[in-house]
Order: structure tokens, then sequence, then C-alpha cells
């Protein structure tokens, strides 16, 4: 059985795009690219169309770029719509401030994405919780990210991916 897979990270090319996928990828994940290269973004939809994931990385309501390092103007919503419009068709949101902190998921913001995007959103960000998971469930999310939880132990994975299905 094969393991469904996302990738991402530092990735600019539509040929690069196009070998990842053709490696077994399932989906790549475009971040920094999205707010720099839209014609990138909308050749990559055009031509890989669910395969293409758009990171939607924030800081206090505004995207971020280059590893998170460089902050911009860019509203989170404005973003969205601008890559819906581009053919985008599933987004991961990363409330940057709650990554690795174990606090709370950004519940307000994911669930205004969620109603205003009405696509596929992945959230990700301060999820330390099984009740967190319960709570994205109920907003609607597609998916959730869990990392540092599964380290210490805050969340168990198999109690997770139960509680997801």
């Amino acid at each position: 059985m094969l393991v469904p897979t996302q990738l991402g990270g530092g990735i600019r090319q539509l040929e690069i795009i196009e070998q990842l996928l053709k490696v077994g990828i399932g989906r790549v994940i475009l971040g920094t690219a999205a707010v720099e290269d839209h014609k990138l973004i909308a050749e990559a939809c055009r031509n890989f169309s669910e395969s293409i994931i758009v990171s939607i990385d924030a800081r206090e309501g505004h995207i971020a770029t280059h590893g998170w390092r460089q902050q911009t103007e860019l509203g989170i919503v404005e973003f969205v719509l601008s890559m819906i419009e581009l053919g985008v068709k599933r987004f991961i949101y990363t409330d940057i401030s709650r990554d690795g902190t174990l606090t709370e998921p950004n519940f307000t913001t994911i669930f205004k994405l969620v109603n205003t995007v009405r696509l596929p959103i992945i959230a990700a960000g301060g999820i330390s919780l099984l009740n967190h998971l319960i709570m994205l469930k109920k907003l609607g999310v597609a998916g959730a990210i869990v990392g540092k939880a599964l380290y210490t132990g805050d969340i168990n994975l198999k109690q997770a991916l139960a509680t997801a299905s």
C-alpha cells in the first residue's frame, strides 16, 4: 500500500513539479512561489489541478514567505481569493505564531477561511489536543498537520486517526 505524500519547500519551477509528481509525490505544496509567481501557479493548476496545494503561511493576519522569514502586507483572504482565481483548489493554512507552541489552532481564522473559501483547507499550527482535532473537524477542515504534539505524546496517533475518521 502506498502512503499518500505531499512535498513542499523551495519549489519554483513547473519542471520540478512535474518530476515530483512522476516519481509518486501525490501533491506539491507551493508557498513563496504562490506569492511571487502567479504565472507559475496558473500553469501548475492548469497542468496538474488537484495535485497542487498552496500554503497560506501567516503571522498576525499577513502572509509570510521565504521560510517564514519575510513578512508581507498581503492579507490572508485577499491572497486566497487571488489563488482561487488562478485555479488553486486546496490550501494548507499555518498560523506561524502558533506552530510548535502546543497552544491551540487559530480557530477564528480557520473558521473564516473554511467558510470564505469553501475548498479543502488543511490546518496547522498549535494543535496539541484531541479536542483540537474534533473542533477542526466540526469547522469543516479537510485535514490537520500535527507535529510537536506527536513527539511530546500530547496526542496519540492511533487516537488521532480514530478521531479523524
